[in-house]
């Protein structure tokens, strides 16, 4: 898991119902981003994981604002990470009284933001 330094402040979601395979993938598009190039991207890319993702950089923001005093037009995606979380097993019920195990996957969302580097703060 990467280290978060002293100068970036992060905002994590935890037991979000998705795979952390196709969060990933939307994380991906924004790491090293700034946080209003961040923003246009999630908000017209067509993936169902966008939602949480902006939950959880808007939430970032907010704590970097609040608690640090950051200015959100000077922030930056430091980090982006999905990790796994509990795997939910469920039963369909299959032909002839056989059972089939579902694998329903859950994830936890973490989101660093930091000053950008040519910020003057």
């Amino acid at each position: 898991m990467p280290i978060i330094t002293a100068d970036e402040v992060k905002a994590v979601a935890r037991y979000i119902r998705m795979s952390p395979h196709k969060v990933r993938r939307v994380l991906d598009q924004i790491r090293g981003r700034s946080y209003r190039e961040a923003l246009i991207i999630l908000e017209f890319m067509p993936y169902r994981a966008c939602e949480p993702v902006l939950k959880v950089l808007r939430s970032a923001v907010a704590n970097a604002e609040h608690n640090e005093g950051y200015s959100p037009a000077d922030l930056m995606i430091t980090q982006a990470f999905a990790d796994q979380g509990p795997v939910l097993k469920r039963y369909r019920p299959r032909a002839q009284g056989r059972a089939y195990q579902i694998r329903k996957p859950t994830c936890h969302i973490t989101i660093a933001v930091g000053l950008a580097p040519d910020s003057d703060d």
